[in-house]
């Protein structure tokens, strides 16, 4: 154990039974990951491998890295570009539903329309937005 773990109790966890303790971090936590709400974790369908975004030092600040998990928004064309998780995130209570549209340039349908003439599969909605342009780029 590292970290703020060390401080704790071996009967908090073992409860006089080392053989059926948890060794992952979200058989402790998975209390912590169903109840946290800024952002919701299970409806965003984070990992529940803590240890992507948290340390055994402390639980905050995360190090959570939406760019390199999901999309590049603290880097190239959409660094400084949104304040809010909810200016893409309209749903604060499914992160994983997002707009593209809303926001963008694109929110004219027919210039849109007619920039993708002839892109096969091309769709006005946002999940088909990120299919094409995962990294925000052409």
């Amino acid at each position: 154990m590292a970290g703020a773990h060390t401080s704790l109790n071996c009967v908090e966890c073992h409860n006089g039974n080392y053989n059926n303790t948890p060794n992952t971090c979200i058989g402790c936590h998975q209390s912590d990951y169903n109840g946290t709400n800024n952002p919701n974790h299970a409806s965003a369908q984070f990992p529940t491998n803590c240890a992507s975004c948290h340390t055994q030092s402390a639980w905050s600040p995360s190090t959570f890295d939406h760019d390199n998990m999901y999309f590049p928004i603290y880097s190239g064309k959409h660094d400084g570009e949104w304040n809010l998780c909810a200016d893409c995130h309209y749903n604060s209570g499914n992160f994983s539903i997002f707009s593209c549209i809303n926001c963008h340039e694109h929110n004219n349908q027919n210039e849109v329309n007619n920039h993708h003439n002839g892109v096969p599969g091309y769709s006005y909605n946002s999940n088909a937005c990120y299919s094409c342009h995962p990294d925000g780029e052409n």
